[in-house]
Formats: C-alpha cells, structure tokens, sequence
C-alpha cells in the first residue's frame, strides 16, 4: 500500500486551486479577487473557532481545511499575477518563526513564556526597524477585527509601554467603567442624540474590554460565550411556547421571564447552546 505523503497533499490541493483557476476551471473561482474573498476569510476563521469550541475534532478538519484554502486561493491569484506564490508565503512563516524563537532554533535561554513573549515582541519590533518601516505602535492591529478584540489588543499594545493602570490596581480600571456610565447617564439627561449616546457608550465597552484585560480575560470571547448562554436560554423559551401549542404573543412578559428563570436553572445553564452551530 502506498502512502501518500503530506507534501503531496498538499501538492494535489494546490493543483485543484490552479485548475479551477484556470480557463475551462470554475466560472465562479475565475472572478474572485484578494478583495473578494476578504469576508469568506473572516467567516472561516469564526467558522474555525466555533469547531474548536464545539469540541468536534471532524468540524476543526474541515474547517481548518475552509481556512487553508482563502490561503491557497490568494497565493494562486498571485501567482498568476507574478507576484508571489505559496512557496514564499510558507518561507516566510518558517523563517519568521526561526527568527522569533531563538531559544529554540539559537543559543538565547529564556526562563519561561513570559520571556518569550518579551522576546517576541523585542525581535518584531527590530524587523520593522530593520525594514524602515515608520509605522506607529498601534498601527499594526487590524481594523478588521472584531472591535472588542481589536479594542483588546489595542490596550495590550499600549501597555507594552507603559501606558496602562498597574496591575494590581483594579479599582482605577472600575472607575473608569463607573466614569463612562455616568457619562451616557448625563447625556441622556440633557436630551443628547444618538450620535452623542452611541459616543458615550462606545466608551463603555472601550472601558469594559480594559476591565476584561485586566481580569485576566478576553472581552470577545466573553462576549461569544454570553451570546451561546442566551441562545441556549431562548431556545428553552421558544421550545416551551411551542409545546404548549401558543404563539409568542399568547405570554405575557411575566410569562416569558418564568421560562427565562426556568433555563438558568438547568443543568450548566444552558450555555453555550451546543446545537447552534452550523458547519458549512
């Protein structure tokens, strides 16, 4: 029998996207551009994500496969263009990550990951400044990301320098949260609009993703975890409505609310709705 290796895997996988591509390929895959296929890039690394918290190890293959073909699917219109192919974007992962790690590819010790990260950042820095790049500290978090990991990493950048509450100071970084609530409350008292408002709370969840940092947290990914306990608990509401053979607007609130304490009550809360997730 014999075995196919892992680089002619990966081999076959590129020969596909080069077909498709190629005259006679895939009308659809011949139209996509780097811009087209930004938002199927973002919904495959959520799509990822949500496997690996499903904890479906069949879900992360194939999801891990979705994600390495937005990979494949650029390096192949670049190709095209003479521009790079996968080959260079692989030499720059592993050279990256030669560089990044010299306590293991070179003789630096470290004494723990604390060190790496340290490390790490000292290293990138130097790369940046070896390609005269003038960019500002904050300049290469991505715009892209959700706001409150990108609100995260922000703070997280920032903090590299100095310029965050020391850590054990946890009463100035709720002040500020109490600061900002007060503030949507004044605006809101002297009858401020909706830009004013939508300012003012911005603010908020700039100050709570802070507070999250600070606890040791991720502010995104509590978000994500409090969006699976909602939807576990609304789906047990609109289960019992439906056995009872009733429309939503037979309940009254009071109603709704007593099936709401119902799902808290059982076993883990009903969070996070396993069942939710749709693998496509």
């Amino acid at each position: 029998m014999t075995t196919v290796s892992k680089g002619e895997k990966f081999e076959a996988l590129l020969d596909i996207m080069a077909r498709l591509r190629a005259p006679g390929g895939c009308p659809w895959d011949q139209e996509q551009t780097p811009q087209s296929l930004r938002p199927y890039i973002v919904e495959e690394a959520y799509e990822l994500i949500d496997a690996i918290d499903s904890k479906d190890e069949g879900a992360v293959v194939e999801e891990s496969g979705d994600l390495l073909l937005q990979v494949v699917f650029l390096a192949q219109m670049a190709e095209e263009k003479g521009s790079f192919d996968v080959g260079d974007v692989v030499d720059a992962i592993a050279g990256k990550l030669r560089r990044r790690h010299p306590h293991v590819f070179g003789t630096v010790e470290v004494s723990g990951s604390n060190e790496v990260a340290r490390n790490w950042e000292r290293i990138k820095q130097e790369e940046r400044r070896s390609k005269r790049r003038r960019d500002l500290l904050l300049s290469g978090v991505p715009r892209s990301l959700p706001g409150l990991l990108r609100a995260h990493q922000l703070q997280e950048r920032a903090a590299k320098v100095g310029f965050d509450w020391p850590a054990d100071d946890l009463d100035s970084v709720l002040d500020k949260v109490q600061e900002e609530v007060e503030e949507i409350r004044r605006a809101h008292r002297e009858g401020e609009g909706a830009e004013r408002l939508g300012e003012e709370l911005g603010d908020l969840l700039f100050a709570l993703a802070n507070l999250s940092r600070h606890l040791g947290t991720n502010a995104e990914a509590l978000i994500q975890e409090a969006n699976g306990k909602f939807t576990g608990r609304f789906n047990y509401i609109e289960e019992a409505v439906r056995a009872q053979g009733k429309n939503w607007a037979d309940f009254a609130l009071d109603d709704l609310e007593r099936l709401w304490q119902e799902a808290k009550s059982q076993p883990g809360g009903l969070a996070p709705a396993s069942h939710d997730r749709e693998v496509s």
